[in-house]
């Protein structure tokens, strides 16, 4: 076997994604052994001060920077990962692009469909590749509920309800960070989980005709923090600021195919951790999947349509890429396991030259499904997402 070849990485913002990033880069060896592509962790990116030092410490980037421009001024890196707030996105994404380098953005790659096209635009005019983190199709029982889906084992898809409830913004004295003002975070909860609710829907479902939505903010004022954060902290007694956009959101969907999906994302729901997941049924059988139980999957098939039970099945090794992390079914995986096979499928697009995973364009059409919910609310109509 030949020997692998490798291409210099650098990661733009080093907060919890940044690391999580990282962190499967360093892994990809151990679970794909024969790649013929492989990253070499050239520079880290954080004008939080130290924090990019700190990264080069514990992860062994060759260079520690405050500033991004210097990755994408760095003709040796090849390859970046955009894990900084959602506002950047489009300006790093272009910027990266237009300098030749192969991208690894996080969802939901800017504010509006507009700059995820952007980006997108930016990496087919330069013909990088550009991956996305819609980290939840990875999963093999996901996976698996595709094969079920597309082969028909449950008959047509008559309705669906996709969750993706969470409580990291439940607490009252959660910090008025950047992810709760419209100019820096964008439609909030809509960007944060609904952008991988929409993408579950049209990876599993296919094509949105239509929707209707409706949202609301539970949690109106915050406190502003004193410094830097980080993931999800908390600020009390300083001065109070407006929550700028949505802390839930519901619409139901029309789908190309003729059947009916609900979608619901909350970020303040107390009492749920992370509670992500579907509910599929067909005229002849059912699918259902929580993250929370990741490597299980519910399965109704068969011909007794009333009181047909449900089985729970393990996913194994010839489910997705179960096979790369572990030798036998009910093994359990978690959610890094998932950013692994993002960063593997992001290396072999690169070294073949072609799409293989989510790429910015799935963004695009998620965001365009954000968009038409946003257009619903302000209307009370439903509304057709651009296709």
């Amino acid at each position: 076997m030949n020997a692998p070849q490798e291409i210099r990485v650098g990661v733009a913002g080093f907060g919890w994604m940044g690391r999580v990033h990282t962190q499967a880069y360093a892994r990809l060896r151990h679970h794909y052994p024969n790649l013929a592509l492989v990253p070499v962790l050239a520079a880290v990116a954080d004008e939080v001060p130290g924090r990019a030092a700190e990264a080069s410490d514990q992860f062994g980037f060759a260079s520690a920077l405050v500033d991004w421009h210097d990755i994408e001024n760095d003709p040796s890196i090849g390859a970046v990962s955009i894990t900084a707030p959602n506002f950047l996105h489009r300006e790093i994404g272009t910027a990266m692009a237009s300098a030749g380098k192969h991208i690894w953005i996080e969802k939901p790659v800017g504010l509006s469909a507009a700059d995820a096209r952007a980006v997108a635009t930016a990496a087919d005019s330069a013909g990088v590749r550009a991956a996305v983190g819609f980290n939840y199709r990875n999963a093999p029982a996901v996976e698996a509920a595709r094969d079920i889906i597309s082969s028909g084992e449950i008959g047509s898809i008559t309705h669906a309800r996709f969750r993706f409830f969470s409580d990291y913004a439940a607490h009252p004295d959660g910090a008025l960070s950047w992810r709760f003002e419209t100019a820096r975070g964008g439609n909030g909860v809509l960007g944060d989980l609904a952008s991988h609710g929409a993408d579950l829907v049209r990876y599993l479902l296919g094509d949105i005709d239509s929707l209707v939505a409706d949202t609301a903010v539970f949690i109106p004022q915050r406190a502003r923090p004193t410094g830097a954060t980080s993931g999800h902290s908390r600020a009390t007694g300083g001065e109070t600021g407006p929550v700028e956009n949505d802390d839930f959101v519901s619409a139901q969907m029309r789908m190309a195919s003729g059947a009916r999906c609900t979608l619901e994302a909350s970020r303040v729901s107390v009492g749920e951790q992370n509670a992500y997941g579907f509910e599929i049924h067909g005229t002849s059988g059912a699918v259902f999947w929580d993250f929370r139980r990741m490597g299980e999957l519910g399965v109704s098939r068969g011909t007794q349509y009333q009181d047909q039970p449900v089985s729970t099945v393990f996913v194994g090794p010839g489910s997705g890429d179960y096979a790369a992390f572990q030798p036998g079914s009910a093994s359990a995986m978690g959610y890094d396991d998932l950013k692994v096979i993002e960063a593997r499928n992001f290396l072999v697009s690169i070294e073949r030259g072609t799409p293989v995973g989510a790429t910015v364009w799935d963004a695009v059409r998620a965001a365009e499904v954000l968009d038409a919910m946003v257009e619903s609310v302000d209307t009370g109509r439903w509304v057709a997402p651009l296709k």
